[in-house]
């Protein structure tokens, strides 16, 4: 098996592992605290970010934990992209202000933030539209 095909597959298995995840404990959440409020998205993202920050801090170059770039891959882009891309955005947004490129974080935090409700404002309005037309 090719690096490439097992590095896809380990990304696979671990977004599949992330995706199940982040359904149950929103789904936990909901049933604890309702579902007026979207805490349940909340505490996923919140979860996802500290747990890439996590595996980051320990895995990465100057971590105690030495782990392979497969692992690496497995843990930060499947399992963690899987339970939240918000936790990718957090580690990226970090990692800006960590090397002082202090404008670069804040428009990602403004970018990202203002233009993702932008598109799913415009993307909702597209699916009603559809929904009108048929």
């Amino acid at each position: 098996m090719s690096i490439k095909l097992q590095t896809y597959l380990c990304i696979a298995a671990g977004s599949a592992l992330g995706g199940v995840g982040r359904y149950w404990f929103s789904g936990f959440i909901a049933q604890r605290f309702g579902e007026t409020f979207p805490w349940g998205t909340i505490l996923v993202n919140i979860s996802g970010s500290f747990l890439i920050g996590l595996i980051a801090a320990l895995g990465g170059p100057q971590g105690r934990w030495s782990m392979s770039p497969l692992v690496l891959q497995f843990l930060m882009l499947g399992i963690c992209g899987g339970y939240t891309t918000f936790s990718s955005f957090s580690l990226q947004t970090l990692t800006l202000a960590r090397q002082g490129q202090w404008l670069h974080a804040g428009g990602n935090i403004l970018s990202s933030v203002s233009l993702c409700l932008l598109a799913v404002w415009m993307g909702y309005i597209l699916g009603q539209w559809f929904n009108r037309s048929v």
